[in-house]
């Protein structure tokens, strides 16, 4: 069998002693002046010169992080944006971290039930079972939305048993408005996301899912926003590594990001995108 996806994370880790993640969200508009005024890249509107730019800051940045940091996350949106060429292009990047050393988690937050969410399960987690495709690397962990319930997180769980893989479910979000849903409250007091938690932790500790290090191939997206409530999903989901959005640009605070750890110094994988990261 495979080996367990938070056994390699967290070997990662300790090899290059951080325990963080660099997001790639690239926007054409925000990269450095050195690329998008590159005469051959600098029409934005023509999306051949655009995607060009993406990839040479893309493939610029995982050969800089990559002596560096043990994981990257590579958010799929920003690549469909340019459409077939930039699918191309995404798998090209995540070729290149994986040659690279690096851990590619996919943030693609797939979320569906049936057939679909198989699919959704093969086509960004599993690797291809095509002859023609035998070369293709897809990441080693990918984001999963599974507020549809079990039978929409199942496919993902059973690739990433059969085949070392991982995933990270939504539980607590970032974003400005997620304490609309995931902070309201239910008859017995819990929120929603400390439901979706005791979820989580009942699905990463099925057969085969725990590693020898005593964390599962399936962990949790947690916002470092509110101290109180990380260190009630830390109760909540003791086997599951937390992947840490938001540091800097969404106002993340170190300082809470502490609470995320255990006892054994282990469990956050903090991820920056849109700023610096500092210890």
């Amino acid at each position: 069998m495979a080996r367990n996806f938070a056994d390699s994370l967290l070997a990662a880790i300790g090899e290059k002693r951080v325990p963080a993640c660099v997001g790639i969200d690239p926007v054409y508009a925000r990269l450095p002046s050195e690329i998008n005024e590159d005469p051959a890249l600098n029409d934005e509107t023509d999306s051949e010169a655009a995607l060009d730019a993406i990839r040479e800051f893309c493939l610029q940045t995982i050969r800089i992080i990559a002596p560096m940091v043990p994981a990257v996350k590579l958010n799929i949106a920003f690549f469909e944006r340019y459409y077939d060429e930039g699918i191309a292009t995404y798998y090209e990047v995540v070729e290149e971290a994986a040659n690279r050393g690096l851990i590619v988690i996919g943030d693609v937050k797939r979320g569906d039930i049936g057939n679909t969410a198989e699919m959704y399960a093969r086509s960004a987690l599993g690797d291809p079972d095509f002859s023609d495709l035998d070369d293709r690397v897809a990441p080693d962990a990918v984001t999963v939305n599974g507020y549809l319930g079990s039978d929409g997180v199942q496919p993902f769980i059973d690739v990433a048993r059969n085949e070392g893989k991982g995933l990270f479910v939504l539980v607590r979000t970032s974003n400005p408005s997620a304490a609309e849903l995931q902070d309201a409250r239910l008859e017995d007091g819990r929120t929603v996301c400390e439901l979706m938690g005791q979820h989580v932790e009942q699905w990463a500790t099925t057969d085969e899912m725990i590693g020898d290090a005593g964390y599962s191939c399936l962990g949790a997206v947690v916002s470092g926003s509110d101290r109180e409530q990380i260190m009630k999903l830390r109760a909540i989901m003791p086997h599951c590594l937390f992947l840490v959005p938001g540091w800097g640009a969404q106002d993340v605070d170190p300082e809470n990001v502490k609470a995320c750890f255990k006892s054994d110094s282990r469990g956050p994988v903090p991820s920056a995108s849109r700023t610096a990261m500092k210890f």
